[in-house]
């Protein structure tokens, strides 16, 4: 079960649609149970979706490159972060549009250097989007609720990736609650109800 760029790009939407839900609010807030508060979360989201868009144009197999794309920085309005999301996601979706098949490049470096091809970076993005979003949604106190249906793709997508054995996370179960399996997986605490 893959998840795609259409995955990535209706993530990216609900985001974006919950972020300007709270544009108004406190962006100085504590991003949910994170040290970093709203907009230093939010900057470093729009870092994790053009990272790997930048990895795999780069083509590199030996490491990441050695340059980036730059964010607006956590000094930015909300309005521009939210801007600068949208403009992340345009480029990882159009670079993996692109990229053929065979093309490589390194996708994460930890616990070691693994090369990886155009499909696994939608959900590379996706995994910090997700929780990111999540994070600033809940640091703002806006509703963030992705669906099921994609839910599962990037659960079962990533399933085997080696972020689910870092220190506080654990293993995808097979709860029919794809978005409430992410969370508890990723040593989040789910929203109040």
């Amino acid at each position: 079960m893959a998840f795609t760029v259409d995955d990535l790009r209706q993530l990216s939407d609900l985001t974006v649609s919950a972020w300007q839900d709270g544009i108004d609010r406190d962006w100085s807030a504590p991003a949910g149970g994170l040290t970093w508060n709203c907009l230093t979360t939010a900057d470093h989201t729009v870092d994790t979706v053009i990272a790997p868009a930048v990895f795999l144009a780069s083509r590199k197999l030996d490491s990441y490159p050695a340059y980036g794309i730059g964010t607006p920085g956590p000094d930015a309005s909300p309005s521009v972060l939210v801007e600068a999301l949208q403009t992340a996601t345009r480029i990882l979706v159009a670079v993996v549009r692109e990229a053929g098949p065979d093309a490589r490049a390194v996708i994460w470096r930890r616990p070691h250097v693994e090369i990886r091809g155009p499909a696994d970076f939608p959900p590379r993005a996706g995994l910090e989007l997700i929780f990111h979003a999540y994070d600033v949604c809940l640091g703002l106190g806006v509703p963030f609720d992705p669906p099921t249906d994609l839910c599962e793709r990037l659960r079962e997508h990533t399933r085997d990736w080696p972020m689910w054995t870092s220190p506080g996370w654990s293993s995808p179960t097979d709860d029919p609650d794809a978005w409430a399996d992410l969370i508890r997986s990723s040593g989040r605490q789910p929203l109040p109800t």
